[in-house]
């Protein structure tokens, strides 16, 4: 059965959405107006109230009184963020080493080399480490992880903006993937969950830092 064009619709307007979220266009706590964005993204009202719909259910709009505005994780809920994202990402990379295909580590090494030169590009380095958490996710061949994993990733669009902006912390996170792939390699499933779960206690720390900032 072949999809309507509204559902085409909505699957795009939830990504665009989404994706606006997660660039910064639409702020944590802005509201979001039906209308407003069936302008901006072109398309009908039925499919952004479909998307809207979706947003809720996925913990990424909430609502206040009859408005649904973009969720603001406060200080307890990016702890909980972290601490479920470290140990879903640590088992990840356990699961990567005992599973993966000699081609799947070989192009995350390559990956893990290719974002070198995207250093000083927040924004390009930030979509590069998205890929290379995606293909670690698909290396550890579990579709109910991946599944978790999906989920997680889709909360962080609610972060309002990248740890990798400082550059120093862009360079450890690269040398802390390198650590994480060449466990994999090794089918060291003890280190690549360490390292992995340790990763993203780093990734936390810089993200209270950056937030202390403010």
């Amino acid at each position: 059965m072949k999809p309507t064009k509204d559902q085409g619709e909505g699957q795009d307007a939830y990504a665009l959405i989404l994706q606006s979220i997660d660039k910064g266009d639409v702020a944590p706590g802005e509201r979001l107006v039906e209308t407003d964005l069936a302008n901006t993204l072109g398309v009908s009202r039925t499919p952004i109230r479909e998307a809207l719909q979706r947003l809720e259910a996925h913990g990424i709009a909430t609502r206040d009184g009859r408005s649904l505005r973009v969720a603001q994780l406060d200080h307890d809920q990016l702890g909980e963020l972290y601490e479920v994202r470290a140990t879903t990402e640590g088992l990840a990379a356990k699961l990567a080493a005992r599973h993966a295909a000699p081609e799947e580590i070989d192009v995350l090494a390559e990956m893990a080399a290719a974002d070198r030169a995207l250093v000083g590009d927040s924004t390009a380095l930030g979509l590069a480490n998205r890929r290379f958490h995606a293909a670690l996710h698909r290396a550890s061949h579990n579709r109910y992880l991946t599944q978790m994993l999906l989920n997680i990733r889709r909360s962080l669009v609610l972060l309002s903006s990248s740890t990798l902006i400082a550059t120093s912390r862009a360079e450890t996170s690269l040398d802390e993937h390198d650590g994480i792939v060449a466990a994999i390699a090794n089918r060291d499933e003890d280190a690549a969950q360490l390292l992995a779960a340790q990763h993203i206690s780093n990734a936390y720390r810089a993200r209270l830092s950056l937030t202390s900032e403010k």
